[in-house]
């Protein structure tokens, strides 16, 4: 019995220990949540107006331009990962991954080949481990992303998009994140970001009723588009960044708080066995008293006879 009370409180101790770690990383990425959501908040605006002049200058000129035509017969679209460089988050990274190989799936079903991009130590090790292909990948800043970040990010898909498809180019450009809806909700969501749809674009950033109005565009329409086309996308993916490192940190907190309701669970059990482990070695003890005790009591009482 004194054995079994030993490896009770033993993990009960291991327990205590691991529900500290876990409530300390709750609180951490509890505080982190509303710096994210704030950033996230800051950026939406510009990325919306930036779609928003994108739109206008597209719908106001005729020039054709990889930002808003697509190509007749499309051959090749690069997908962009975006998953966590930390686990201990749930679901988060594997829900993003799942979204990215639906992703994948229903793009070579219709004839394309798929570039991949990855952000994130989990995506990228998910990818080496199944021998995939991966054109490049980022790590490091996941939970806490710059501006600086999304334009390196951005750099290489630029370039593809502006080459031909026979020099290794793309014709569509498509950005797989999770998107945080509340601090219980964060879904993975999958956006075509180039070419850009001017019918969706126009419904998002253009009030009901609204009418974009008319410019004229020095030196051009296409030189505008082509000024454009960086900061288009550099701003979306540094959104899709925020959106990304805000539902990190809710998964993460979410994980965490279960992990400690569960290693209370687990005290509570833990000390009711030991509890029991004690009193059924207080009564074990008594009992052997107890008959040590009437064992003497015989003896004596037959020496006396």
């Amino acid at each position: 019995m004194g054995a079994q009370l030993r490896v009770y409180k033993r993990r009960i101790r291991s327990v205590t220990a691991t529900k500290k770690i876990t409530k300390a990383m709750e609180m951490i990425a509890a505080s982190r949540i509303v710096k994210a959501q704030r950033q996230v908040a800051a950026s939406t605006p510009y990325a919306t107006e930036l779609t928003r002049a994108v739109t206008a200058v597209a719908t106001g000129s005729n020039t054709k331009h990889p930002l808003t035509t697509e190509s007749e017969n499309p051959v090749r679209a690069a997908v962009v990962l975006l998953t966590s460089d930390r686990g201990l988050a749930g679901g988060y990274s594997s829900n993003a991954i799942k979204a990215a190989d639906r992703l994948t799936e229903r793009l070579r079903s219709e004839g394309k080949e798929v570039d991949h991009y990855i952000v994130g130590r989990k995506g990228v090790a998910y990818y080496n481990f199944r021998e995939r292909k991966v054109v490049d990948s980022w790590t490091g800043f996941t939970d806490s992303p710059s501006y600086a970040n999304a334009k390196a990010v951005a750099a290489p898909l630029i370039e593809a998009v502006t080459k031909e498809t026979a020099e290794g180019g793309v014709d569509e450009l498509h950005i797989v994140y999770t998107e945080f809806v509340s601090m219980m909700t964060q879904n993975a969501v999958d956006n075509r970001m180039l070419p850009l749809s001017l019918e969706k674009a126009s419904e998002e950033t253009v009030g009901k009723g609204e009418i974009l109005p008319l410019f004229d565009f020095e030196p051009s329409a296409e030189d505008v588009l082509d000024a454009l086309l960086p900061r288009y996308v550099e701003s979306r993916i540094y959104n899709a960044l925020l959106q990304a490192a805000a539902s990190e940190h809710a998964a993460r907190r979410r994980a965490m708080k279960s992990a400690t309701d569960n290693a209370g669970e687990l005290i509570t059990s833990l000390t009711r066995l030991a509890n029991a482990a004690r009193q059924a070695e207080i009564t074990q003890e008594i009992s052997e008293i107890v008959g040590g005790s009437a064992a003497l009591a015989d003896a004596n009482a037959g020496s006396d006879k």
